[in-house]
C-alpha cells in the first residue's frame, strides 16, 4: 500500500501536533512554516506571556511576605534579565518542537505557502525562488494575527499589539489597554504588578465577557485593589498624541472621557490568518476570513483540513492541539470527533481564573433547571496557607440528573485544577461522583468537592443549618 503524503501548512500548536500525529500513523509528512516553529503561542503568545506573569505574580507576593516570616528588603524586577529569561524559555521550547518534528521524520520547509490546486501548493522562499509540493492531503494551520480596529490613531508610535507588549525595552510608567478580554486582563496583571499605571477600556458590560460573570467581577475587584482602572461599556473613539505620549478618547455610558499614557496596547482580539493562501484555487470555502470546516475539521475540499485559529472555532492553543490530532487521525482513516464542551478557558492573572462548560447564565438560557454550588477559598486551608483567599469555586449542575454542566475556579493554580472539571464534563459526572471522590487535604482542589456539596446545601466547611 502506497504511503500517504500529507502537507501541513503552519508550525504552530495545531500544525506541529497534526504533523506529528500523522507521522505516527504512517504518513510521509512535510511541514511548511514561513516564520518560526511554535507559532504565536510559543513565540509571542501563551509562553512568553506566562513567563512575565510568573515573575509578576512572585513580585506581587513580596508585598505580603513579612506576615509569612520572610524579610525581603527593596526587591525590584530586573527587566532586561526577565526579557533574557523569556527569550531563553521560548528558544528552548521552539527548539524542542523542531527536535520532535525531526525525530518523527517530518520534513520542514521554510517558506510561504499558497495553493495551486486542491492537490498542490507553491512555496515561496525568502530568496525569491519557488518550489511546488504535491500531496494527497493538506492540513491548514496558519493561525491568527492581532485584530486592530478601525480607530483613528492606531498607526501612531506607541500604539502596540500584544506581540510588541512582550518585548518593550523598559516598563512604561503608564499604559492604556483597549480590550478587557483574556489578553488585555493578563497584560494589565503583568504591568500593574511591575509599577505601571494601567487603564483597561472594555466595550462590553464586564471584563472577560465569556467567563462566569460572578467570578469575573471578583477578579475585577482584585485588579481595582491593585490600582488598575477599569472602564466597561466604553468605546474608544480616537487616539491622539499629547504631552505625555498618547491620549485615548472614549465614550463610557454616554459620557465622553479621555486618558493619557505612554503606551496603548490594542488587545481587542485576533482574526484568522488566511490571506494569501489562494484558497479559492483549492475549493476551500471561507466565512469572511474563517475557514469553514465540518465536525471532523474537513473543509469544502475533500482532501483538505484546517485546524486552530484559522477556523475561528475556538482560539485557544490547547483546542488547536486537539483539532490537529483530530484532523490527522481522520486523514489517516480513523473517525475522530472532538468534544468541545471539555475545552477549558484559562486566565493567568492573580488570582487565576479558569472555566469549563456552561456559565450560570448560559445554562439558564439553554433551558436547564439548575443547582449552583459555591465555596469561597477563605474557607479552604491550603488557600489560607498560601495567603490567597480571595477566590471561589462555583459548580453548576442540572437538577434532574445532577449532571455537572460547568465548573469555574478563581484562585491559586485554578488553571491546573480546571482539568478536574473538564474530566467531570467528559465523563458526564454527577455532583455525587465528585463528592464521593476522596480529595487530598490540604489542597485547593478540596474546594471543588465542597462546592459540589454546597449545591445541595451540605458543604462541610461552611456554616449551615440543621435539619
Amino acid at each position: 500500500m502506497r504511503q500517504r503524503n500529507v502537507v501541513v501548512i503552519g508550525g504552530g500548536p495545531g500544525g506541529y501536533v497534526a504533523a506529528i500525529r500523522a507521522a505516527q500513523l504512517g504518513a510521509r509528512v512535510t511541514l511548511v512554516e514561513k516564520d518560526k516553529l511554535g507559532g504565536t503561542c510559543l513565540n509571542v503568545g501563551c509562553i512568553p506571556t506566562k513567563v512575565l506573569l510568573h515573575t509578576a505574580e512572585l513580585f506581587n507576593e513580596l508585598d505580603h511576605v513579612k506576615e509569612l516570616g520572610i524579610d525581603v528588603k527593596n526587591p525590584r524586577v530586573d527587566w532586561k534579565t526577565l526579557m533574557k529569561r523569556k527569550e531563553r524559555i521560548v528558544a528552548q521550547l521552539t527548539g524542542g518542537v523542531k527536535g520532535l518534528l525531526v525525530s518523527n521524520g517530518i520534513e520542514i520547509v521554510k517558506g510561504t505557502a499558497s495553493f495551486r490546486s486542491s492537490g498542490e501548493i507553491g512555496v515561496d522562499w525568502a530568496d525569491g525562488n519557488t518550489m511546488n509540493i504535491e500531496a494527497d492531503s493538506f492540513i491548514i494551520a496558519t493561525g491568527s494575527v492581532p485584530f486592530v480596529p478601525p480607530v483613528p490613531g492606531t498607526h501612531l508610535p506607541g500604539v502596540i499589539t500584544s506581540s510588541e507588549a512582550l518585548s518593550l525595552d523598559v516598563v512604561p510608567k503608564s499604559m492604556v489597554i483597549i480590550g478587557g478580554g483574556v489578553i488585555g486582563v493578563e497584560f494589565a496583571s503583568i504591568y500593574s504588578s511591575l509599577g505601571c499605571s494601567v487603564t483597561i477600556i472594555e466595550m462590553m458590560d464586564q471584563i472577560l465577557p465569556n467567563m462566569e460573570e460572578e467570578l469575573a467581577d471578583i477578579l475585577k475587584g482584585s485588579l481595582l485593589s491593585r490600582g488598575v482602572k477599569v472602564n466597561t461599556q466604553a468605546k474608544v473613539t480616537s487616539i491622539n498624541k499629547d504631552g505625555i505620549g498618547l491620549q485615548v478618547r472614549f465614550e463610557e455610558k454616554g459620557a465622553e472621557k479621555a486618558v493619557s499614557a505612554e503606551k496603548v496596547v490594542v488587545a481587542v482580539g485576533r482574526r484568522p490568518n488566511t490571506a494569501g493562501l489562494n484558497l479559492e484555487a483549492a475549493g476551500v470555502r471561507l466565512n469572511k476570513d474563517r475557514i469553514i470546516v465540518n465536525d471532523r475539521m474537513k473543509t469544502a475540499a475533500e482532501n483538505i483540513y484546517a485546524v486552530g485559529d484559522c477556523t475561528g472555532k475556538m482560539m485557544l492553543a490547547h483546542a488547536a492541539f486537539a483539532q490537529g490530532v483530530e484532523a490527522a487521525e481522520n486523514i489517516m482513516g480513523k473517525d475522530t470527533k472532538m468534544d468541545y464542551k471539555t475545552v477549558p478557558s484559562c486566565v493567568y492573572t492573580q488570582p487565576e481564573l479558569a472555566s469549563v462548560g456552561m456559565t450560570e447564565k448560559l445554562a439558564l438560557e439553554r433551558g436547564h433547571d439548575i443547582k449552583v454550588g459555591r465555596f469561597p477559598l477563605m474557607a479552604n486551608a491550603k488557600s489560607l496557607i498560601m495567603n490567597q483567599t480571595g477566590g471561589m469555586v462555583k459548580v453548576i449542575s442540572d437538577k434532574k440528573y445532577d449532571e455537572v454542566l460547568g465548573v469555574h475556579i478563581l484562585g491559586p493554580r485554578a488553571t491546573d485544577l480546571i482539568t478536574q472539571g473538564a474530566l467531570a464534563l467528559r465523563l458526564e459526572a454527577t455532583l455525587e461522583e465528585i463528592i464521593s471522590t476522596v480529595h487530598a487535604h490540604p489542597t485547593v482542589g478540596e474546594a471543588l468537592q465542597e462546592a459540589a456539596l454546597a449545591a445541595d446545601g451540605a458543604a462541610i466547611h461552611l456554616p449551615g443549618t440543621r435539619g
